[in-house]
């Protein structure tokens, strides 16, 4: 552990705390104001946008009809995406002639890139034409990341919009969408859709693939080149479209790779100076939302209070990863190397321990999956730093919206816990939270492991699950194990050394992952819905702050217990007790 290394993630640390405001005040605009940003030019393309899809902005959906929307959008790119897979053979843009892509394997690629996972059991620069890496899975990059801020949009506005009656005043942002009885509407999907691709996803993401070009990321059409390496042997170099889908892979949090090597390839992350400027794009959306959510409560402490616990669940995470990787592999600790720069296997020279430590821990923060090494090559601790932050429920940060509504449903039910300590029906911003909104945060905390943990048993007994592990033992089982929270938590990120292109892994980890974004967002939304129709009452002596340094170690304890008592004995049997055997010498 070295001075470089914590002021790399001192650093980064710095540089997303001085986003957030200002892009949290933008987002803001772009979503919640009237007066957006550049209006002569992003406003006459949202106009054109609206008028070509028929969108009437200001015909506002109830939560069902904005869930229906979202999954009705969902479905039907999907849809479209394994169409193009299966058909690529015969779509323009394909100098290297792949061939259709497989039934099992398309299903599995488009819910991946669906649902803003992008898992891929695939390697792209050997899979997938540029026709499909562009129109289908580039697509998706934006799609799926519009669709995850809408509804993290959608549910603040379930939380702030009240009355014009209540004794807290109001706002034009606050009582749109209200009648007589209350709020009625969360907002319209279509219009926050095409608002956040145009005003944020797109502007930001031509901005990054300049600049990534300006760096050496790969940004053509040409065909794959042969060359004569410096072995005197011949070697095929791929090309294509790299940066392009690079910029929006970070700034969406999806994370899918080009290559199969992802991050960790040249052509895809070049120099230090990359990295950090994908990681810094990896947070910046998630940070600033939590500003966003502030401004549209009236009260920016509410938001600080979660970038805070966000920022502490970051911090022990990378902490951790740091001094895990800092020291020697187990595997590697009799040979004759020098181990001063720590376990530097499965990692690039470029980048160091603590470049992809640190990348590692914001990969699974954010729900991105993009890797810069292989977390399959960590020592048994290291490797559960990132297992351990996508179980807890990918809301340390988490992914573009997802890490919002994730985190404020861990907020709900850190309310309701306050409560019960105090004696008095809890609220949030004035609002009471009764059984129905329980009942829905539970479901939404109880799908998670329920999935993870069912399939991940199954795969683990059956000889057609285990038949693509390449390790036997507990590391075995953290593959697994891994694989599953990585498709439920839509993170995408791997362990490796697991074969996942058969019809079991295709299939039922597409599943995994359809579940994890869908079933997960529909109580996201009931809860919105169910928040909206409740007037708001101004704070009394015996009101629970939720602004404050006391409100935000709650809600870290709750995120840490909640996962802890969820998946601890899961990982007992994995990292934990692969760790203790490392100790005595065995290596799996």
């Amino acid at each position: 552990m070295t001075t470089i290394g914590w002021l790399q993630i001192v650093v980064l640390a710095l540089v997303i705390f001085l986003v957030t405001k200002p892009l949290g005040i933008y987002i803001y605009r772009a979503l919640e104001s009237e007066r957006r940003p550049l209006p002569s030019v992003l406003g006459r393309v949202e106009r054109f946008l609206l008028r070509l899809c028929g969108v009437d902005a200001q015909a506002e959906h109830t939560w069902k009809e904005y869930a229906l929307a979202l999954l009705a959008f969902s479905l039907f790119g999907m849809l479209v995406t394994y169409a193009i897979q299966r058909l690529q053979h015969l779509l323009p843009l394909n100098p290297q002639h792949f061939a259709a892509v497989a039934p099992d394997l398309a299903f599995n690629t488009a819910a991946s890139f669906t649902t803003n996972t992008n898992w891929q059991s695939y390697s792209g620069e050997s899979t997938m034409s540029y026709f499909t890496q562009m129109a289908g899975l580039a697509w998706h990059n934006f799609t799926s990341a519009a669709s995850g801020i809408a509804v993290a949009i959608a549910l603040a506005r379930g939380l702030v919009r009240r009355a014009p009656s209540t004794t807290l005043g109001t706002s034009p942002s606050i009582v749109l969408g209200t009648g007589a009885e209350g709020a009625k509407t969360l907002g319209n999907f279509w219009a926050d859709l095409i608002r956040v691709t145009v005003y944020l996803l797109l502007p930001v993401s031509i901005i990054a693939a300049i600049f990534f070009i300006s760096q050496g990321v790969l940004q053509n059409f040409s065909a794959y080149r042969e060359v004569v390496n410096l072995e005197g042997t011949k070697q095929l170099i791929p090309m294509g479209p790299v940066a392009s889908q690079e910029a929006i892979k970070m700034f969406g949090t999806n994370g899918g790779g080009f290559f199969n090597a992802n991050s960790a390839h040249p052509f895809e992350n070049p120099t230090p100076l990359t990295n950090f400027v994908q990681m810094v794009l990896i947070f910046a959306i998630p940070a600033a939302l939590t500003y966003t959510f502030g401004r549209m409560a009236r009260d920016q402490k509410q938001g600080w209070a979660v970038f805070a616990a966000m920022s502490v669940l970051f911090l022990m995470g990378v902490t951790a990863a740091y001094w895990a990787e800092s020291h020697p592999n187990s595997a590697l600790v009799q040979a004759r190397v020098d181990h001063s720069l720590g376990n530097m296997e499965g990692k690039e020279v470029r980048f160091g321990v603590s470049a992809s430590a640190l990348f590692a821990t914001v990969t699974t923060d954010a729900s991105c999956g993009a890797v810069n090494s292989m977390h399959d090559s960590f020592t048994a601790l290291g490797g559960l730093v990132p297992l351990v932050n996508i179980e807890l429920g990918e809301v340390i940060f988490g992914g573009v919206g997802a890490g919002l509504y994730g985190m404020l449903i861990f907020v709900v039910l850190s309310v309701f816990i306050a409560g019960l300590m105090v004696g008095r029906t809890p609220e949030y911003l004035g609002k009471k939270i009764e059984a129905r909104e329980m009942k829905l945060a539970m479901v939404y905390i109880l799908i998670f492991p329920f999935v993870i943990l069912g399939l991940a048993g199954w795969s683990s007994v059956a000889p057609y699950g285990t038949a693509s592990l390449n390790n036997a033992g507990p590391h075995g089982l953290s593959e697994i194990l891994y694989a599953y929270t990585s498709a439920v938590g839509n993170n995408g990120s791997a362990f490796a050394g697991l074969n996942a292109n058969t019809h079991w892994w295709n299939t039922s980890i597409g599943i995994a992952m359809l579940v994890g974004r869908f079933l997960m967002i529909v109580p996201v939304l009931a809860i919105a819905g169910s928040m909206l129709g409740k007037k708001a009452v101004a704070p009394g002596l015996g009101t629970f702050p939720t602004d404050g340094p006391l409100f935000t170690l709650l809600l870290v304890s709750v995120v840490l217990i909640v996962g802890a008592l969820t998946f601890f004995p899961a990982l007992s049997l994995g990292p934990i007790v692969e760790h203790f055997l490392s100790l005595g010498g065995k290596v799996f």
